[in-house]
């Protein structure tokens, strides 16, 4: 049952529910593109073993690596206050697992709280990115000993052999850890000199005709020169209203530079759409994308069926377009168990999946879900604990910690998402069916 103290969104008659449906039905705009970042707050480190001390640190490893994909800098670790909150990590954990690998060492893998984590960064005044990050199509030239070849995708598999394979995924694992969606280019594109020649002289003409097959909301032309033992990467970029000068960056290593280059990126973006501290709130509001709306009955069926979970405390729309209803809703607890107690309720059938050729094309492969947390009697359940406690053997292959969604959207609703701290939850509208019995009782 709803709790006692549950504020309610003031619910408008028919007649300005309609009048507010019809002006959002017909607003239009230009496609455009929005990335959510999933997993986020997950993150598995190297532990001495499964001991309360060895766990302890392992707490405080994985929380400083989330503290910085989501604040965006490294800086927050500085902050008075941050290792206070590192040392009580525990405290902000949903789940763990201890992993033991076949030569005996052992990983701890672990997921903190969205809502947690924001506030615990708030409250050190550090800014909160949130889970809605522009998609970088990065054009990567790099010259080495004369020669000069373009970095392309290497597929989901990341499978990719030779000296495109090595930065690709040097890329990769540098993006996955400070959560940036990044992708390559197609293979298609390796043999186009008149366009590796442009990515090298950052002429941004052609190289955007190029792009206008993959989705991205920031182009970057990047080129990568070795002297000696020294690697050098500067780039420009082209989109999100950012700084279009050329900046770069040095290292040692090819994977020391991707992670370098990366490292800027993230600055860059979180600087422009990371959320203050005094904006985070004690009360985090989540946007629901709701597809198959089709009538005023619809949209006021769905807000009430919304308004009557649990760990909502308000709902009311936004935005309309067409069929679909993006609803603003304020919540208690955490975004999992809000998603937890949407999923009980059939006529909210989520939106999954992507693009097969954009699944191709991304550096960090798919996700895969973890299964939900289990009460006593083995069923799945919003009120089942959420702490998971094992040791376990660790598979042969890692899996990737996030993963990439795509939603068409256009360039206004893709700014506003782009400076939400939760990711926006997908679904299509279901009514409940009529059944009707072939004799006709």
């Amino acid at each position: 049952m709803p709790v006692p103290n549950k504020i309610r969104a003031l619910k408008p008659s028919p007649a300005l529910w309609l009048a507010i449906f019809c002006a959002f039905m017909l607003a239009t705009s230009t496609p455009a593109t929005a990335v959510t970042v999933s997993g986020l707050y997950t993150v598995e480190v190297p532990v001495a073993g499964s001991g309360p001390g060895a766990l302890a640190q392992g707490y405080a490893d994985g929380l400083a690596r989330v503290f910085v994909r989501i604040s965006g800098t490294r800086e927050v670790l500085a902050l008075d206050g941050a290792k206070a909150l590192m040392a009580d990590a525990e405290s902000l954990l949903l789940s763990y697992q201890v992993l033991r690998g076949a030569n005996g060492d052992s990983r701890l893998t672990m997921a903190f709280g969205a809502v947690g984590v924001n506030r615990a960064l708030a409250s050190i005044d550090a800014p909160v990115w949130g889970a809605n990050r522009p998609l970088t199509l990065a054009w990567v030239a790099v010259e080495d000993r004369g020669v000069r070849r373009l970095v392309t995708g290497s597929g989901g598999d990341m499978t990719n052999s030779g000296d495109s394979g090595i930065w690709s995924s040097a890329f990769a694992r540098a993006a996955e850890e400070r959560g940036l969606p990044v992708t390559l280019p197609p293979a298609e594109f390796s043999d186009n000199r008149e366009l590796l020649s442009d990515i090298w002289g950052q002429f941004t003409s052609r190289v955007r005709s190029a792009s206008e097959g993959v989705e991205h909301d920031v182009l970057a032309l990047v080129r990568v020169s070795r002297s000696g033992s020294q690697w050098r990467a500067g780039w420009v970029f082209e989109g999100a209203k950012l700084n279009n000068s050329e900046e770069s960056v040095s290292a040692d290593t090819r994977e020391a530079l991707a992670e370098a280059l990366v490292n800027r990126w993230a600055e860059l973006y979180a600087s422009r759409y990371a959320v203050a501290a005094g904006e985070v709130g004690d009360l985090p509001q989540v946007d629901i994308v709701l597809r198959g709306v089709t009538s005023v009955t619809d949209y006021g069926k769905a807000t009430q069926v919304l308004e009557g979970l649990t760990p909502v405390v308000s709902a009311g729309a936004s935005r309309v377009k067409g069929e679909q209803l993006t609803l603003r809703v304020a919540f208690s607890g955490e975004l999992d168990q809000l998603k937890e107690y949407i999923a009980l309720d059939s006529r909210f059938v989520p939106v999954e999946g992507e693009p097969q050729d954009m699944r191709q094309s991304r550096l960090t492969p798919p996700e895969t879900p973890a299964k939900p947390a289990q009460s006593q009697a083995g069923q799945s359940s919003p009120e089942a604990a959420p702490e998971i406690k094992a040791d376990t053997e660790a598979g042969s292959a890692e899996q990737s910690k996030y993963t990439y969604q795509p939603s068409p959207v256009d360039e206004e609703e893709a700014e506003q998402a782009f400076e939400s701290l939760y990711q926006v939850l997908y679904y299509r509208w279901q009514p409940v069916p009529v059944i009707v019995n072939d004799g006709g009782q």
